[in-house]
């Protein structure tokens, strides 16, 4: 008797914790018996809030999903616009479970299953809406319209897996790489144009600013020699009247002083040979008293 007293305990221990479940906050869950999503009696899927929970002792599976606002940041990915130029997109989704049963029976429960799902379907709404805009429209101001269809679309597309849509954002829209290198390049070329221009523009105003240099400084030379010219010749007029007016104060005297002048000019080098007539009249001043 004491025997099955202890069995049935036992029994019961083990049939009150298969009855039992931990829902842990942030999750909500789904109960499975025989294979099948328990629902109530309008047909609508029971899901169980966090707390502890009651369920069908050992033919009953728990299922737990994530009920918080889930964030789908990708690798960028490529469109192409009405004009068929590519742009390489980088968006972000945030999104939620809103049909449990569904959201298990069509995505498995799996979050990275759903996800890849769900990236395709914004993928269909984000290539359908850049399609049908120019580069010029998406970036100038038709962001957020094509932002706000594309969350329209992917909500719409997004029932049957249950999952709610929050926001559909664009982050980056950049082009591809070699359209860039060929942009780059393009803007390169036309920078260097602008620069070479300046250039040959700066060379002309500085040669016209040195030729325009080069003939003041010739006139101011010429201007320097005229009046060097005029002032030697003054100076020379000057001196020719002192040299007159010397003359004519004592002739005998002036042309003894010149001739002793010339006399030491000519024999200030001792190799020079000079070859006169000793009658000359270069010598009327060294023939002694007799020429005086």
């Amino acid at each position: 008797m004491k025997n099955f007293s202890l069995v049935l305990l036992l029994a019961a221990v083990v049939l009150s914790f298969s009855s039992v479940f931990v829902v842990p906050e942030g999750q909500k869950a789904i109960v499975m018996l025989f294979s099948k999503v328990q629902k109530d009696d309008s047909g609508e899927a029971i899901v169980y809030n966090p707390g502890l929970q009651f369920k069908v002792p050992f033919f009953s599976q728990v299922r737990r999903i994530d009920a918080r606002i889930q964030t789908l940041d990708g690798a960028p990915d490529r469109f192409v616009t009405s004009e068929k130029k590519d742009l390489i997109v980088d968006s972000f989704v945030k999104w939620r479970v809103s049909d449990f049963s569904a959201f298990y029976l069509r995505a498995r429960g799996d979050k990275q299953y759903a996800e890849a799902l769900l990236k395709q379907k914004v993928n269909n709404g984000l290539r359908t809406n850049f399609g049908s805009r120019t580069i010029r429209e998406i970036v100038s101001g038709e962001r957020s319209e094509l932002m706000e269809e594309a969350l329209v679309q992917a909500s719409e597309s997004a029932q049957e897996l249950g999952i709610e849509v929050l926001d559909v954002r664009v982050k980056q829209i950049n082009l591809p790489s070699e359209v860039s290198d060929s942009i780059y390049k393009r803007m390169r070329a036309e920078r260097k144009a602008v620069a070479n221009e300046h250039r040959s523009e700066g060379n002309e105003k500085a040669e016209t600013i040195r030729a325009e240099v080069d003939r003041r400084v010739t006139v101011m030379l010429a201007d320097a020699e005229r009046n060097a010219r005029a002032v030697r010749g003054a100076g020379d007029a000057k001196a020719a009247a002192i040299y007159a007016d010397a003359y004519n104060k004592d002739a005998e005297f002036f042309s003894f002083v010149r001739s002793l002048e010339a006399y030491k000019k000519t024999f200030k080098d001792k190799q020079d040979v000079m070859v006169l007539s000793p009658d000359s009249d270069f010598f009327r001043y060294m023939k002694g008293a007799a020429a005086q």
